[in-house]
């Protein structure tokens, strides 16, 4: 049996371990016996703070999520604003680009896994219906000010562009061309919202 540590870090070493794992095997390959081999901690200990291994990615995708709302916020007009609608778009995207590249084992793993489970279709659908809400508000406001001209329903919009940014990150984070260029990920993803938004 390993030896367990100190109760404060046992939860942290299990999220720490499932992260340096899903770098080298797929989530649907990945086992509790695996977890707690690289983690170092016994069976009873992992079973107190998760259901399962579903439980910790989905708690993993809530961390990566939260930095993805702070990075979104230049956008939803909630950080401080760049000059221009255009350049807050832009660094948006492309701090959501740096985010996926940096988070990419956590969030390929929840983008491949995530109809695979309750567990994982709530925690993903979830966050998704939270950027595509507040993306909608923007469009929303943008259309009350005169800064976007219309177009099709704001919800329907912003969902559309919410799950065409996660397909296209999603591409990005598993080394497809073009977009694992981030400067043409972020080049094509800055032309759609802004055509879709801002242009007549």
């Amino acid at each position: 049996m390993p030896r367990e540590k100190p109760d404060s870090q046992v939860r942290e070493a299990i999220l720490d371990a499932t992260r340096r794992l899903l770098e080298r095997k797929r989530y649907d390959e990945l086992t509790v016996a695996d977890i707690l081999a690289e983690a170092g901690v016994a069976r009873g200990s992992f079973y107190f703070y998760f259901e399962g291994k579903a439980d910790v990615l989905a708690d993993l995708v809530r961390r990566a999520i939260g930095q993805g709302h702070e990075v979104a916020e230049t956008w939803h007009g909630h950080g401080s604003a760049p000059v221009s609608i255009e350049a807050a778009t832009r660094q948006s995207i492309a701090d959501g680009a740096r985010l996926w590249r940096a988070e990419a084992p956590v969030l390929r793993a929840i983008v491949q896994n995530w109809q695979s489970s309750p567990r994982l279709y709530e925690i993903w659908r979830s966050m998704m219906d939270s950027f595509t809400t507040a993306t909608e508000a923007r469009i929303v406001a943008d259309r009350e000010s005169g800064a976007s001209p219309g177009g099709p329903d704001p919800g329907d919009l912003a969902a559309a562009l919410t799950w065409l940014g996660e397909r296209l990150y999603y591409l990005a984070a598993t080394g497809i061309e073009p977009f694992d260029e981030e400067d043409r990920l972020v080049d094509v993803l800055t032309h759609i919202w802004m055509t879709a938004l801002y242009k007549k």
